[in-house]
């Protein structure tokens, strides 16, 4: 049975923890808002263009000159996933979501016979897959958006994956990130970025039919999709990116919440389990002093 000195060690501990994580909780809170203003902010942009490329697209695809951003190699030997994590953890099961669907995702290709390519963001994807697909991880970027993402920060990175397909290292691309919905639910997504996903009809995977608009472009459809696939390439990352910054600030925020809570509760049995202690120590030393003073008053 611990001792009191024990059990007061480890309130004062669990005390200790409960204001850490009720600290990083509130700076999970504030840090949360901007990011969740930005990540809405930046999705009538994203959504808007993949409706314009979508609709271009869908005139394009069947010519022989298209780009191959648009229609890729056609050829599906050589996949690329880009698995964007955090830097940092204590975020519940936000990094751990990402890597499970990256991993059946790897399982995936590789049963199907397509060799896979890696590109980690942040470094719990690295550390995550290190191990088990180190062989396959081509690169691993940290610190991205150790401030605040930036656009110029997504322009990089997808001037990295530009200049591997160019090379061609590989034949298709896929994100896989956390899309923010509330402060308690983030959505696994895989999002294909190379090549542009498309259907006959000019419909995108994010945009519903009723929604696609027509459009006539001046200059042509070869000039204006040349200049718009590797635009759209950044400006997808650069909305993932956003997603999974406020995603990653939700998910910290509850936990940390849960933390705290959950630390109170501990705290409170602590406390109980001391009291009792201590009741029962103190009863224990006023049954020794009275039977001492029986035995003297009997000698």
């Amino acid at each position: 049975m611990p001792s009191l000195k024990d059990l007061r060690v480890r309130i004062r501990s669990v005390q200790s923890t409960q204001k850490i994580t009720a600290a990083m909780k509130v700076v999970a809170a504030s840090r949360l808002r901007r990011a969740q203003e930005q990540a809405e902010a930046a999705r009538p942009y994203a959504q808007r263009m993949q409706r314009v490329l979508g609709s271009l697209a869908a005139r394009m695809a069947g010519f022989p000159g298209a780009p191959p951003l648009l229609v890729g190699t056609g050829k599906n030997d050589t996949h690329l996933i880009v698995v964007a994590t955090s830097d940092r953890g204590l975020a519940g099961g936000f990094n751990a979501s990402i890597l499970r669907e990256a991993r059946r995702r790897i399982r995936e290709l590789e049963t199907a016979g397509t060799r896979v390519m890696i590109l980690t963001i942040g470094r719990k994807g690295r550390d995550g897959l290190r191990r088990d697909y180190g062989r396959v991880i081509h690169d691993s970027l940290t610190d991205v958006g150790r401030r605040h993402i930036s656009f110029e920060e997504a322009q990089e990175i997808a001037e990295r994956i530009l200049v591997l397909f160019r090379a061609g290292a590989f034949d298709s691309c896929t994100i896989i990130f956390n899309r923010f919905r509330s402060a308690i639910t983030q959505i696994v997504t895989a999002q294909q970025l190379i090549p542009f996903p498309v259907t006959a009809e000019g419909e995108t995977a994010d945009v519903p039919p009723a929604t696609v608009g027509v459009y006539e472009f001046e200059p042509s459809e070869e000039e204006i999709l040349g200049e718009l696939l590797p635009q759209n390439l950044a400006v997808q990352i650069y909305t993932a990116l956003l997603e999974n910054a406020a995603s990653e600030q939700g998910a910290r925020m509850t936990a940390m919440d849960n933390a705290t809570r959950n630390a109170g509760e501990m705290i409170a049995r602590l406390t109980l389990n001391y009291n009792r202690t201590r009741q029962a120590a103190i009863t224990k030393e006023l049954i020794e002093i009275i039977s001492g003073a029986e035995s003297l008053r009997a000698a």
